[in-house]
């Protein structure tokens, strides 16, 4: 977004830097939602996965996808649409239960033990700023 209102091409590098090595980590799930640190020397069934990571990420990359090639657009695009069909399919709330919230198994600060494997309220916002954008990117132009 700094890039959209500055059109000053540092921070759209930097921004393909942070989406390369997001998209590149050795340990990403196949599900898109990463671990809640994914720099961990070894992951198991029983290591929480960070929802509001995902959704933060998604997010990002429908923006960057409106300045960077076609071949990097379509990578995030990728990307991005699989995070947010595994979101609605795997990791939603009920409607009705957990006060509300829409997302579920996001994580605050793990090492302190606070906000571990909870919706978080800025996991479902940048959820639905992703959902916003996805839509946007779908819709014909005139």
């Amino acid at each position: 977004m700094v890039y959209r209102f500055t059109h000053d091409k540092r921070f759209l590098e930097q921004a393909r830097h942070i989406a390369d090595f997001w998209l590149s980590l050795p340990h990403l799930p196949a599900d898109g939602i990463p671990y809640w640190d994914m720099k961990l020397p070894s992951y198991d069934a029983s290591t929480h996965r960070d929802v509001s990571a995902a959704t933060l990420c998604a997010s990002a990359l429908y923006e960057l996808s409106l300045y960077v090639s076609p071949d990097d657009a379509r990578r995030y695009l990728q990307y991005a649409d699989k995070v947010t069909t595994s979101l609605f399919e795997h990791y939603r709330a009920e409607p009705g239960s957990h006060h509300g919230f829409l997302l579920l198994h996001s994580v605050g600060h793990h090492p302190a033990d606070s906000e571990v494997d909870v919706p978080l309220n800025y996991a479902d916002y940048y959820y639905l700023e992703a959902m916003q954008r996805r839509r946007e990117l779908r819709m014909p132009t005139k």
